[in-house]
């Protein structure tokens, strides 16, 4: 099924009589569901952007490619740099502008400039019973009432199937920046790294590799913007990292293909083994680590994200135990449920939306669970 309008889709959903498998580009199955597919991939094509308003507004079908270079052509940027699955998944097919909001799919940059949730303006949807319903607009302070923009953002596909959403977009920058320690442990790594996230020279992305492909440990800071105000900053950073280690710094294209590299997780793919995501407090991250017996792990967000390779069909929430966060199971083919189990209270709440959004039970059924 892979409606062209959303009128057509509307149509679709009310007719039907079983499940269905809502889909996009198909880069991302993350989570098991039944159902026939579902395929927003022909409501596609930009619908208004104003670089003036920083301002874009696109089709759910939209691939997230076509998105970017429109913007770089006006010198803009989707900033929260959504990550590309399809290395780490070993899937093909084309990413899209819904299948990203449905996800709240971020990279690195989120832990300076917010999440994919943080830049929505509007959607346009379709409820499990057919109804066309809109929410928001095309400027930041629009919402009155339920706020289902940011409802959507992150729902995967369970309360609505998106159908066109708007976006806030910010210039791009000039210049990328990356300060590096080598050796670290995973406890010094997340203190230098905080230290840097504390600092007043906006570090927009933190990552730590305890093994990266030189075998070493390896600890990255990024810095953006005009040449001469990164080449000051990341001085400075230097400088405020000495107690850790001599920093090098690198600056250009090569820093930005890095970055890239660790917003998709590259350092796993074609690797073996169960990938799962992890978000939690930096302070608690190189605790929860020691005890996964890992095969390999990349710390994002100065530590509050731990991408972890582990062997098939482990179930690291047990390894770990309670924590003060949550597991997602990325890629595995075991029985392990998908996401973290919710606590009662939120569950009930949970229930309670998807029973007014999509009564008869049809959307995705089964992938959060």
């Amino acid at each position: 099924m892979t409606p062209k309008t959303e009128a057509e889709l509307a149509q679709m959903i009310a007719g039907a009589n079983a499940p269905l498998r809502i889909q996009g580009g198909g880069t991302r199955p993350i989570g098991s569901t039944a159902g026939e597919v579902l395929s927003t991939s022909a409501m596609s094509g930009i619908s208004l952007y104003e670089p003036g308003a920083l301002t874009i507004v696109a089709g759910a079908g939209t691939p997230i490619e076509e998105v970017e270079k429109t913007l770089a052509a006006d010198n803009q940027r989707l900033a929260f740099e959504p990550m590309d699955h399809r290395a780490l998944l070993g899937t093909s097919g084309t990413p899209t502008l819904g299948g990203m909001v449905a996800a709240n799919v971020s990279g690195p940059r989120r832990i300076a400039v917010g999440a994919c949730r943080d830049f929505m303006l509007g959607v346009r949807f379709v409820d499990g019973a057919g109804n066309i319903v809109k929410n928001g607009g095309r400027v930041m302070k629009n919402v009155t009432g339920y706020d289902l923009v940011k409802l959507m953002t992150g729902a995967y596909g369970t309360l609505g199937v998106l159908t066109e959403v708007s976006l806030k977009v910010l210039p791009n920058v000039e210049t990328v920046g990356t300060v590096m320690l080598h050796g670290l442990n995973d406890e010094k790594a997340v203190a230098a790294m905080s230290s840097a996230l504390g600092s007043p020279f906006e570090a927009t992305g933190v990552a730590h590799f305890p093994k990266a492909a030189s075998g070493d440990p390896l600890t990255m800071i990024r810095v953006e913007g005009f040449e001469a105000s990164v080449k000051y900053r990341a001085g400075r950073l230097q400088e405020l990292l000495k107690p850790f280690g001599e920093a090098t710094f690198e600056i250009g294209d090569q820093g930005a293909a890095d970055w890239a590299a660790v917003r998709d997780v590259r350092s796993f793919a074609g690797q073996e083994g169960d990938v799962w995501r992890v978000s939690t407090k930096p302070s608690d991250a190189a605790g929860l680590v020691a005890k996964m017996d890992a095969k390999a792990v990349q710390y994002d967000w100065g530590g509050g994200l731990i991408w972890v390779l582990s062997d098939a069909g482990r179930d690291l929430r047990s390894a770990v135990g309670p924590f003060d966060g949550h597991a997602t199971l990325i890629r595995g083919s075991s029985d392990i449920p998908t996401f973290q189990p919710e606590a009662t209270a939120l569950a009930a709440i949970t229930s309670g939306l998807r029973a007014k959004f999509d009564p008869r039970g049809i959307l995705n059924p089964g992938i959060m669970s």
